[in-house]
């Protein structure tokens, strides 16, 4: 982008094509396919001459019969014209003569972002000036701030970290840590105790047998999954949460905490009961995805099952559809990536009943099959 042109969002979108292209194909169909869409003064090429588009950035991974990828959009118009662009983008269904489906990410604010460093920084010199000042005034201050959010205990024989309100409060959210007791203090939630490592304390089991409603809010990484199956295999979760993928609690700000608890703590502070993670007829499928998924995420396999969930085999993505074609008794097949009209295809002909993924794809004739996301399931 051109010294005149100051990005102030970041578009990001997601691709996944059923064939082997390459870099320049993706950038090609971009441009291509929403040239005069949405009038000539819209055109990605017109944009970029006038400086409110920047260098498109795509990336690639091929596997032996598909390419998938992102790219990122750098922008200096306002929101609305973002949203249309991606929105183009999105309708995107072919690059060359192969099947495709582009999904935006996020439109990032750029200037938030810049925000958001700015506020880090100032709590770094706020910390290192407090740390320095020893007197008498300054910690009457410090006092008050840090009432207005609670302090940090400790409960039970292990001592662990929690909220003053977790002694009195009707229902508990547990967490993995002492810093995330600290951010969920600052967000106004004080019912909070630490689980302080996978293996679960005695006087945590003891503690959620006294609540009505528990709450698990883990960090949105592998480890967290790992924490909330042991978590499960011990205690009673009424609501299970993430943070954002590939984030900690820690680091959520004060605002996406509420975002993410405030729904429930409304919920149960108004009575109700907790809801479930899926529809009843998904039960057996949802339990189903919860046990496979922690071990198969970010790992680009697919696993398959039998009539009594028992592993036929495991397998890349990129083998899949040729596995299916010398395979049988297959019922369930969890995989982690997309639904694609390839992979059904390949799953009708197998016999197989049910398919879990991230993500299902436009398809067709895909009537005789159940086809559900980890999302849907209440997995993620």
């Amino acid at each position: 982008m051109s010294k005149s042109g100051i990005v102030k969002y970041h578009v990001k979108l997601s691709y996944e094509v059923d064939g082997l292209v390459e870099r320049a194909d993706i950038i090609g169909a971009i441009f291509g396919q929403t040239e005069g869409l949405l009038g000539p003064e819209m055109n990605l090429n017109e944009l970029q001459r006038v400086s409110k588009v920047g260098r498109i950035e795509v990336n690639t991974n091929s596997t032996a019969n598909t390419t998938k990828g992102d790219a990122l959009i750098p922008m200096s118009t306002d929101i609305d014209t973002c949203a249309l662009i991606a929105a183009a983008i999105e309708s995107i269904d072919k690059v060359g003569p192969f099947d495709c489906k582009f999904t935006l990410d996020a439109i990032d604010d750029v200037r938030a972002a810049k925000k958001d460093d700015i506020v880090r920084r100032a709590k770094e010199i706020k910390q290192k000036w407090a740390t320095k000042t020893v007197s008498e005034g300054d910690t009457m201050l410090k006092d008050v701030h840090e009432g207005n959010s609670g302090k940090v205990m400790t409960y039970g024989p292990s001592n662990l970290p929690c909220g003053s309100g977790v002694f009195d409060s009707s229902w508990v959210i547990l967490v993995e840590g002492r810093a995330d007791i600290i951010n969920l203090l600052r967000a106004g939630y004080d019912n909070t105790l630490a689980i302080e490592g996978a293996r679960i304390d005695e006087s945590i089991k003891e503690l959620c047998n006294k609540k009505d409603h528990i709450v698990a809010f883990l960090d949105g990484d592998r480890s967290g999954g790992f924490i909330l199956k042991e978590l499960k295999s011990v205690v009673n979760i009424d609501y299970e949460l993430r943070a954002d993928s590939g984030i900690e609690v820690e680091e959520l700000t004060p605002t996406r905490i509420d975002e993410i608890l405030g729904p429930i703590a409304k919920e149960i502070e108004g009575g109700s009961k907790p809801k479930t993670a899926a529809k009843t007829e998904d039960k057996p499928i949802a339990d189903l995805a919860s046990q496979i998924y922690p071990n198969l995420n970010e790992t680009l396999e697919a696993i398959a099952l039998d009539g009594d969930k028992k592993e036929i085999f495991k397998v890349p993505i990129s083998e899949l559809v040729s596995k299916l074609s010398s395979q049988s008794g297959v019922k369930y097949l969890v995989l982690d990536g997309i639904i694609t009209q390839r992979l059904l295809e390949g799953a009708k002909n197998a016999g197989i009943e049910c398919v879990i993924g991230h993500r299902v794809a436009k398809l067709t004739n895909a009537d005789g099959l159940t086809l559900r996301t980890f999302s849907e399931l209440g997995v993620v």
